[in-house]
């Protein structure tokens, strides 16, 4: 070690080699030159020079420290942004998938959709325009209006099918994941999220369900009726945008879209996992699309008396002027005093005709979509 006292170190007092030593950890930097620190205090301890050893095992120590630190919070930055890359990416395929299972299912099922509301809005025998049976109400909508009036009021739903479907797949995604830090079974968390999705889902759809209904309950030909966005301003014009207006029976498709939902994914997801896959991609289609079909017709089955409360509420009225059917529950109760229990299921046969394959379309869709965009982006 140099002169001076002990502790103390300076170039004059110490060898050449302490020299340059110090002025190489004054040039040292914490990111690309820690490990030469390292190698230098080593080789000062092997020639005992504590004056050293000292000063570069202190610099060592906190280019070390810094080093860490600055390693460490990028590590959390690059681990948080590849968490909401994840995400995000996730997110976009359930939102595609959801909107492109949506708007096949639409397109092919829309046709029973018109059959089932015009059943819906008939009201018992004493309706002059009351259909016979499910054959008459085909071949009386084709002599009328044509194959064109099987599709009255698509656009509504096609507009409103990518972000329908997309926000219920993709809540239902999210509400499964939440509730798989509650204390619920599996079996029941699946069917908790899919009410939370049905519940968010009509708060999407409901207006344009309203415009839909209107539209479908217009037995004009097709070429006399107003136009979706028309019929849209007139409903804004003439009640506005709350629940007399363009939220028209907001409870009972809420009713009608949780209660569906819940049971749809409850059960699709709970018998799926309870039957084996099968390896043949035939046999493993079919077995997906049965459970699909049943699932779909079991919801419609149970939630059909609130979507005939959403139809006459959201439908013409029986006097012009005068609001009949107002509330969901008031709705379903003066249908049952007035026509029976029975008019509680008027157009279960086309809706099950449609929700019922649909429903399994929808799933099948979804699935096989998801695991593509998984896979090849």
């Amino acid at each position: 070690a140099g002169g001076g006292g002990a502790g103390t170190w300076s170039p004059e007092t110490s060898s050449p080699a302490a020299v340059n030593t110090h002025h190489c950890l004054l040039l040292m930097s914490p990111e690309e030159n820690t490990l030469k620190l390292a190698l230098l205090s080593l080789a000062a301890m092997l020639h005992n020079d504590s004056l050293i050893v000292s000063a570069s095992s202190n610099a060592c120590m906190n280019f070390f420290f810094s080093f860490f630190v600055l390693r460490f919070n990028k590590v959390q930055t690059k681990m948080s942004e590849k968490k909401q890359q994840s995400f995000l990416r996730e997110a976009s395929h359930q939102i595609m998938a959801g909107g492109s299972a949506g708007l096949v299912e639409i397109c092919l099922m829309h046709p029973l959709d018109v059959v089932k509301t015009r059943f819906q809005i008939q009201r018992g025998k004493s309706d002059p325009n009351s259909y016979k049976s499910l054959g008459d109400c085909f071949r009386t909508i084709f002599r009328n209006e044509g194959l064109i009036g099987f599709y009255k009021g698509i656009l509504p739903p096609i507009l409103a099918e990518t972000p329908k479907r997309a926000v219920k797949f993709f809540t239902f995604e999210q509400y499964k994941k939440l509730l798989g830090f509650t204390p619920l079974s599996p079996g029941l968390a699946l069917s908790v999220a899919g009410l939370g999705s049905g519940l968010t889902e009509a708060v999407v759809v409901n207006p344009f369900e309203v415009v839909k209904v209107s539209l479908q309950a217009n037995r004009d030909a097709f070429a006399v009726q107003p136009s979706t966005f028309a019929q849209a301003r007139l409903i804004i014009s003439a009640n506005g945008f709350g629940l007399k207006g363009l939220n028209k029976g907001l409870t009972s498709t809420l009713g009608r879209h949780g209660v569906f939902n819940m049971i749809y994914f409850g059960f699709y997801f709970n018998v799926k996992d309870m039957i084996p896959a099968s390896q043949d991609p035939s046999l493993e289609f079919l077995r997906k699309f049965a459970i699909g079909l049943t699932s779909g017709t079991i919801s419609s089955c149970v939630n059909i008396p609130f979507d005939v409360a959403k139809s006459r509420i959201q439908g013409p009225q029986p006097v012009p002027g005068e609001i009949k059917y107002r509330t969901c529950f008031q709705t379903m109760v003066l249908v049952y005093r007035e026509e029976g229990y029975l008019a509680l299921y008027k157009g279960l046969i086309p809706k099950i005709m449609r929700l019922g394959p649909g429903g399994a379309v929808m799933l099948l869709v979804y699935e096989y979509a998801y695991g593509w965009l998984q896979k090849n982006w």
